[in-house]
């Protein structure tokens, strides 16, 4: 098998693992868009409840990604999957048939409860090899930001055509359509990855949640969340007042996020040539806030509230995008898996604390009201961004070992990390594999298979 490209299994993998993804996210993204204004004609509606039908699903998400994922490791990745589908399908009928406030909030709660993330990316990772595995991964997270744009565009639309409880009929055959595909789409994993780089480890989360860099990424993906979800509490209300009908509201999400896409990519690949990724990011930050600040000032005029939309999507877009792969480069070699559970755990959170707090100050303060004290921690953020340390240019891989004993790994660790271009190893010799961090710029990966082999 060439190592210069995807392999068959590794397309079907890529493409179909991220349509799951995808379809999962979209049904989660498309209450945003319409909630605000149609969540009124529940029985129950207030501030405070629409926050928390909103923000529901990230409370059990945020509970249960770490152990889904320590389930499929033990009892296999498609299994537990379809059972998240499952669950996550359940969660859509319990939504689409009730007619309060309260049975939408259950509905939501019983939806992230699916929580399949980790599963998915681990199953990504069995079914990849190292040199291919974030060709897999990025293909998994451009479909995630795909289906964000989808959602806000198809949301108003079903809606309009066939009401809330219509919307949640759509994201259950939308899952059932998922299922399908984990069944008879996914190739079926034999040989696992290492579980350290794809799968969180309990020993390690205390440690990891201590740790002060990946600490200001965990907070940085809570507050981009939970400012993300406040929002849209009274966003697409804003827009009405404005002068432009629900059904119409796809006409601006569709230019907006389009047009922040393009705006996101030059700066991300000055970010990458120049090396200045740690600048661009506070940058980011900044016009998050700024954004912000824009949707406090200026809330009746369309243009005014169009532009902040065209400018938090840039920023939201930016950071989103660049976070993981800043996750995975700072985090220690060997436990990428439980970096990746404590950030997704982290995100979901700030979600479901973004719906609560939304609707707190809506009911309290006013709907305006929201977007200040969003811009104030925005702010925050951007003081905790400061502390970051320059990112170095590395890459995580994990090799094979036949090291079956503790002398031996220290022997064979004390070797590699004296090799070019390694930055950090670990070995693991009860699960026989080889963690590294190395500058690839520097690194002979050849000759570093060949010492772990002999």
């Amino acid at each position: 098998m060439s190592v210069s490209g995807l392999n068959r299994i590794e397309k079907k993998a890529a493409f179909s693992l991220a349509s799951v993804f995808g379809v999962r996210m979209l049904g989660l993204f498309m209450i945003l868009p319409v909630f605000a204004i149609y969540g009124e004609q529940l029985t129950g509606y207030s501030p405070i409840w629409l926050g928390l039908a909103i923000g529901a699903y990230g409370l059990t998400q945020a509970l249960l990604q770490i152990p889904m994922g320590m389930l499929s490791d033990k009892y296999g990745r498609k299994p537990v999957i379809l059972a998240g589908l499952i669950v996550f399908l359940i969660g859509s009928i319990v939504a689409a048939m009730s007619d309060s406030i309260y049975g939408v909030v259950l509905g939501r709660a019983i939806q992230g409860m699916g929580a399949i993330a980790s599963a998915i990316l681990a199953l990504a990772a069995d079914l990849s090899r190292e040199e291919q595995r974030p060709k897999v991964m990025a293909t998994i997270g451009m479909f995630i930001g795909l289906s964000f744009t989808f959602a806000m565009i198809l949301g108003p639309i079903v809606a309009d055509a066939f009401g809330l409880s219509g919307l949640f009929w759509f994201t259950g055959i939308l899952t059932i359509f998922a299922m399908a595909m984990i069944q008879f789409m996914v190739p079926n994993s034999v040989n696992k990855a290492p579980r350290g780089d794809n799968v969180a480890l309990p020993e390690q989360i205390t440690r990891l949640i201590r740790h002060p860099q990946l600490s200001r990424l965990n907070w940085g993906v809570f507050i981009l969340h939970m400012a993300l979800t406040a929002c849209f509490i009274t966003l697409p209300k804003q827009f009405v007042a404005s002068g432009l009908s629900l059904e119409d509201h796809w006409q601006i999400y569709l230019p907006t996020l389009l047009g922040s896409f393009l705006l996101m990519v030059p700066f991300m690949i000055f970010a990458i040539k120049k090396q200045k990724e740690k600048t661009m990011f506070s940058a980011a930050i900044t016009l998050l806030a700024f954004a912000l600040l824009l949707l406090w000032l200026l809330p009746s005029g369309f243009w005014s509230l169009v532009l902040s939309v065209v400018l938090f999507f840039t920023a939201f877009n930016y950071l989103e995008a660049t976070m993981p792969s800043i996750l995975s480069r700072i985090a220690p070699a060997g436990v990428k898996g439980s970096a990746m559970g404590i950030y997704s755990s982290s995100q979901f959170l700030g979600a479901f604390v973004g719906g609560i707090l939304g609707g707190f100050i809506a009911s309290q303060y006013g709907e305006q009201a929201i977007f200040l004290v969003m811009t104030i921690v925005t702010v925050i953020w951007l003081g905790l961004s400061f502390g970051m340390e320059s990112l170095k240019k590395s890459k995580s891989f994990s090799f094979a070992t036949n090291i079956t004993c503790e002398e031996q790994a220290e022997e064979m660790a004390d070797k590699l990390i004296n090799m070019p271009g390694v930055i950090e190893a670990t070995l693991v010799h009860t699960e026989a594999v080889a963690y590294l961090k190395v500058d690839v710029n520097r690194v002979d990966l050849l000759a570093i298979k060949a010492l772990l082999k002999g």
